[in-house]
């Protein structure tokens, strides 16, 4: 049932207008001064701005040398942060299908449970710390929440470790991610992808780009897909998508590209097995579905429209412009693993109680939950990039300003209800073989609407500083100004809609980052940085604040990190180290019972903190043999847990606990072969060390914690090049068949890894 909020509408239209009304004029100005520019310098149209040479497609086989983003003013060798870029040519080659699935070959990246508050999708864990609010489609916040699915479009994937705000927006406090898009290239090259496997296994991409005339060129990027899930009995994935990129001017100054991306997906998602005490209950099989196939689906749609503009005033000045309007709705109906299970020794797990009907699930719960969210986005960044030289010093500049409007409506409800709005009886399943066709009445009855508003401006500058070929300075700061406001209503089974209040929050954010850059040759750097990241209450549109939050002052961490990095081999690999440290330095706790804080607000007590190391590799070794590894090592603590007061009384019960879902150990591995002219073989193994899943509270004050054990899973590639143009793939995925759970709720339930399977596929170019 769609949510009618207008005013919300009429304003982002409005907006979109203006934006409409403004690009013509401003296209206008800047074809004037490309004239003129041209005019005076008529080797201008040759040059490259240094925004536009770090977007230009990288060689096949050759590491990626810097992020996408034109606030990075140098390439990786020089910029001091832990940045792990994993190009398209690594994703085709372990058939990666889904931004979980990208992530997971990277180490210290974990999932979880899904549903809560934020609704089924991506829950991302950096770190030690959650980055769903921290990823970003070319630089732009894609805060929806939401399974971002297929990777049909990416050029690559990049993930930037530490607190930075000053690059990304507010939060990041483990990192970011950015979704770097495909854009038209000055190439005429087709390519038709076709694949089949197990667990009906079936795609179809087309990758064409088309040389129009000199500097003007179209790529189309179309997909099709269906898959089951491998070791699962009910789950399945369906979507399509279309990507067009339009690009001018690849041969002049003034380069525009218009982008367009379309993709719908129906799934009947994965939601896991009933998970106690860290593991499975005994007797489950991993393959059973514990919600209802009938009923259960995940349903997206995805639209957005960027348009970029590049500009080169002159060898030295350019300037991009990047605008998008943007729109995902998701619909889910779910049926969570929720209820009392009773095992076949008469024990219910949850309570270590006797129990009346061993071998039995009889659910219970938020059953049926429906969900129908929308968000919106309207973005505008500018980016001026100025090379300039004050003395002996060089600079490498950007200036800025970032404007976003967010907008997010929520329908939530129960899809399964009798015809008075009441829970049905749900009929007793068994529990190893649980009955996952729903007969029960079908009612739907619209329980809350929640409106979401979150408007952000953003003044940055970055700098690198040249002092000699040897040192330089990076720095770079940001001003954000956040204004959102959040509504909950409530909507009874008799129609009465009860109004809630409208919440606002507001607040100045500062952030910087510095570092000092060494370079002992021209091939290796030693770096020194720090950074913070700011977090106000209302970090994300999907997230409320409440009366207890939405005065409170915006969370900091700090991010310390010493590394170095060596591009060896002429230039073909690249090898990382790095030390760090992320403190945690306030976050918001409760404050019960302190009669010095009658409003009840949260304090800025809490205190946690990850230290780390992270090491990789990645390029090629010799013509023949292409690496891309990484491994991270995490010790992670909780400082403070409570409120100060809370503290002084002795009941900071998880002080000195891990941080929940964040592995000590995790290791990455993808590495091919070229054993002839025809045949290329790959192998790839990814290692997550153990988790703690609990912590000390008031209810379990020094009895045992909760760990989930390590495992390994290892995938194979083995390719064949029947003639230049076509080109045959064979994955094998999880290739012993390892059984290990993610996404886990203790207490709750943990999503199956898939299991083994395979694809064949071909690719042909022309």
């Amino acid at each position: 049932m769609p949510v009618q909020f207008l005013p919300v509408s009429r304003r982002l239209l409005v907006s979109a207008i203006a934006l409409a009304l403004a690009a013509p004029i401003a296209a206008a100005e800047i074809g004037t001064l490309a004239t003129a520019v041209a005019a005076t310098d008529e080797n201008t149209g040759a040059q490259r701005s240094r925004a536009r040479r770090l977007e230009e497609v990288e060689v096949e086989g050759q590491a990626p040398t810097a992020p996408a983003s034109p606030k990075y003013t140098q390439p990786l060798l020089e910029t001091p942060q832990s940045i792990a870029i994993v190009p398209s040519e690594v994703i085709k080659g372990q058939n990666l299908l889904s931004l979980r699935e990208i992530l997971s070959t990277l180490p210290g990246i974990t999932f979880g449970a899904g549903e809560g508050g934020g609704g089924y999708g991506d829950s991302i864990n950096l770190r030690g710390f959650t980055a769903n609010n921290d990823i970003a489609i070319d630089g732009v916040r894609d805060s929806a929440q939401y399974s971002r699915t297929d990777p049909f479009n990416l050029e690559q994937v990049e993930v930037v470790n530490g607190a930075n705000s000053v690059y990304s927006g507010s939060s990041s406090v483990g990192g970011s991610i950015n979704l770097v898009s495909k854009r038209a290239t000055n190439d005429d090259v087709t390519h038709v992808g076709v694949a089949a496997g197990a667990d009906g296994y079936g795609r179809m991409t087309i990758d064409a780009n088309h040389v129009i005339n000199a500097g003007t060129a179209l790529r189309v990027n179309l997909m099709n897909h269906q898959n089951d899930v491998a070791g699962g009995d009910v789950e399945t994935f369906a979507r399509r998508g279309i990507a067009p990129t339009l690009t001018f001017g690849m041969d002049g100054a003034t380069q525009v590209s218009l982008g367009y991306l379309h993709q719908t997906d129906d799934n009947i998602p994965q939601y896991g097995v009933p998970f106690f005490n860290g593991a499975p209950l005994p007797g489950v099989d991993s393959a059973s579905y514990f919600g209802y196939s009938n009923v259960d689906t995940q349903q997206i749609d995805t639209d957005v429209a960027t348009a970029i503009v590049d500009h080169a005033f002159s060898d030295t000045l350019s300037l991009r412009n990047l605008t998008r309007i943007g729109t995902t709705d998701q619909l889910s109906i779910v049926n969570p693993t929720q209820g009392t299970f009773c095992l076949d020794n008469g024990i219910n797990p949850a309570t270590g109680a006797a129990c009346t009907a061993p071998g039995t699930y009889l659910p219970s719960g938020p059953r049926g939950n429906e969900r129908d969210t929308t968000n919106r986005v309207i973005a505008n960044q500018t980016d001026f990039l100025y090379d300039f030289t004050t003395g002996v010093v060089e600079h490498n500049a950007v200036f800025g300003l970032s404007l976003n409007r967010e907008e997010f409506e929520l329908a939530s409800g129960n899809a399964q209800r009798t015809s008075t709005g009441t829970v049905p009886a749900y009929p007793l399943m068994d529990l190893d073989n649980p009955d996952h066709v729903y007969t029960g009445p079908h009612n739907y009855f619209l329980a809350s609407t929640q409106l979401g508003e979150l408007d952000s401006a953003a003044l940055y500058a970055f700098d690198t500083m040249h002092f000699n070929e040897r040192w330089s300075i990076n720095g770079g700061f940001r001003f954000d100004r956040s204004e959102g406001t959040h509504r909950s209503d409530t909507h009874a089974v008799n129609g009465t809609v009860t109004q809630g209040p409208l919440l606002r929050n507001n607040d100045d954010l500062m952030s910087y980052r510095a570092g000092v850059v060494y370079k002992p040759g021209n091939n290796g750097s030693v770096y020194l940085a720090l950074g913070n990241s700011k977090t106000p209450s209302k970090a994300s549109v999907n997230g409320a604040c409440t009366v207890a939050t939405c005065n409170v002052d915006p969370e900091t961490a700090i991010s310390y990190e010493l590394g170095t990095k060596w591009d060896l081999l002429d230039a073909r690999l690249s090898l990382t180290a790095s030390l760090f440290r992320n403190d945690r330095e306030n976050y918001k706790v409760a404050d019960p019972s302190n009669p010095a804080n009658p409003s009840g607000e949260q304090q800025l007590d809490g205190e946690a903190r990850v230290d780390g190391v992270l090491l990789g590799v990645s390029g090629l070794i010799n013509d023949h043999w292409l690496v891309y590894a990484n491994y991270s090592h995490l010790e992670s603590e909780v400082l403070q847990g409570v409120s100060d007061l809370q503290a002084q009384l002795g009941t900071d019960y998880a002080r000195g606990d891990r941080l929940t879902n964040t592995p000590e150990d995790a290791l990455s591995l993808w590495t091919t072969y070229d054993v002839s002219p025809k045949w290329q073989l790959g192998y790839g193994a990814t290692y997550q060390g153990q988790v703690w899943l609990t912590q000390h509270s008031a209810t379990n004050i020094n009895g045992p914690l909760v760990t989930y054990g390590d495992y390994w899973t290892q995938r194979a590639m083995a390719a064949y090049r029947v003639t230049r143009d076509l080109r045959l793939q064979l994955n094998a995925t999880n290739l012993f068949d390892e059984a290990y759970y993610t996404r886990i709720r203790n207490n709750g339930w943990a999503t199956p890894g898939e299991g083994r399977s395979f694809v064949l596929s071909a690719d042909y170019a022309f």
